[in-house]
């Protein structure tokens, strides 16, 4: 496998540029002063490159650029020359930093005293420094590295705070949510107590009195069948009311599972949709329930099914549709399927509009969903 390093940052090439340019700037200007014989000394110019060039890689590899400054300078002085260019000062100090800033707290002190070791005993220089000069080098470097260290924990703390600040953000959603769906919970609680249960009293008051008065009256028939139309759609919209908030926005529908299959096609499963009568425009709060029930079924396929066919046959009848999604993959029991809107949430979705459920691991292998859906007002298969 090919080693793959990192690109440098805008800011790491800009550094390394200006270590290299002032390295030329030495070559063109000042050669004399450190003992060359002549200005320009130009064999100066790719050292400087060599030197820029690495400290841009100095936030990656900070071991390796500090490393390959310290033998530069060390090569420098092997040339004879005593004094120190400006550029390698500064390389070495952004070196000194860099292990602060970018390695732990135990490796980088580790590299940084032992740069510091070498070059207080003149490994570097190639001569003894005198005690002034071996000061000066740890002072400097070590202030080096310091700040480095500084950075570090600074970015460290402004990195956990970010994350905290997340997590509070994260759990004041959470509140909230809850919060909310605990006032729907009380608000249908509310209506079930006070209001499904006065209009199921007049539907009954009015019944008694129609059929003591022979059961032809069209006034007291009309109070009753309105009476239970209004009861069968305040139990629809407590149901929806304990569903999760976000489903009151526009959802998804029958029409969509071709959609729904897309999602999957990437996953071990060959889906295979079949759409059988006459498709009828369903209510929306049916038509999501529906799409959800086979959205269910189809996600616990892909989670535990493995490599299988998957069957979804959705078929139309005149006072309902039947929605099936059979696998011939791994059985799996009423634990395997997954949370939330599971196998609880599949029934409860089915019950709600008055349908069925059923679910269970298929004698021929795999495992079988079927709910039956009544599609007009008033029908109740359970």
């Amino acid at each position: 496998m090919a080693l793959r390093i990192p690109a440098p940052s805008r800011s790491d090439l800009l550094i390394g540029a200006a270590v290299a340019a002032v390295g030329i700037l030495e070559a063109f200007t000042s050669a004399t002063s450190y003992g060359a014989a002549q200005n320009p000394e130009l064999w100066w110019i790719p050292q400087a490159l060599i030197a820029g060039a690495v400290l841009c890689f100095r936030r990656t590899s900070p071991v390796i650029v500090f490393v390959a400054t310290v033998v530069i300078q060390f090569l420098w002085h092997r040339q004879g020359y005593e004094m120190c260019q400006v550029h390698q000062q500064a390389a070495l100090l952004i070196a000194f930093h860099s292990l602060g800033a970018h390695l732990s707290w135990k490796r980088g002190a580790v590299w940084g005293l032992g740069g510091i070791f070498v070059f207080d005993i003149g490994a570097v220089d190639m001569r003894p420094l005198p005690v002034d000069e071996v000061i000066f080098l740890t002072v400097l470097f070590g202030f080096a590295y310091l700040t480095g260290v500084g950075l570090r924990a600074w970015l460290v703390r402004a990195e956990k705070a970010a994350r905290q600040a997340a997590l509070a953000e994260v759990e004041r959603e959470r509140r909230a949510a809850e919060a909310v769906a605990a006032e729907r919970s009380r608000i249908a609680r509310e209506l079930h107590d006070v209001v499904a249960h006065s209009v199921s009293m007049m539907v009954m008051q009015a019944a008694t009195l129609r059929r003591s008065q022979g059961g032809e009256n069209p006034v007291l028939t009309g109070i009753e069948q309105a009476g239970r139309d209004a009861v069968n759609e305040l139990r629809v919209m407590l149901g929806a009311l304990r569903m999760p908030q976000d489903e009151a926005l526009p959802q998804p529908g029958l029409d969509m599972v071709q959609n729904l299959i897309s999602t999957v096609s990437n996953t071990a499963l060959t889906v295979t949709l079949t759409v059988s009568g006459e498709p009828v425009r369903l209510a929306p709060g049916l038509d999501l329930s529906a799409y959800r029930i086979v959205q269910e079924a189809l996600t616990n396929a892909v989670k535990y099914a493995g490599e299988a066919d998957v069957q979804i046959k959705i078929t139309y009848h005149p006072l309902s549709v039947t929605l099936e999604v059979t696998d011939n993959g791994r059985a799996t029991g009423t634990d395997g399927l997954s949370t939330g809107n599971g196998l609880i949430g599949m029934r409860e979705r089915a019950e709600l509009f008055g349908g069925t459920l059923d679910a269970g691991p298929r004698e021929e292998g795999g495992f079988r969903v079927c709910a039956v859906l009544p599609t007009s007002p008033g029908v109740v298969l359970v």
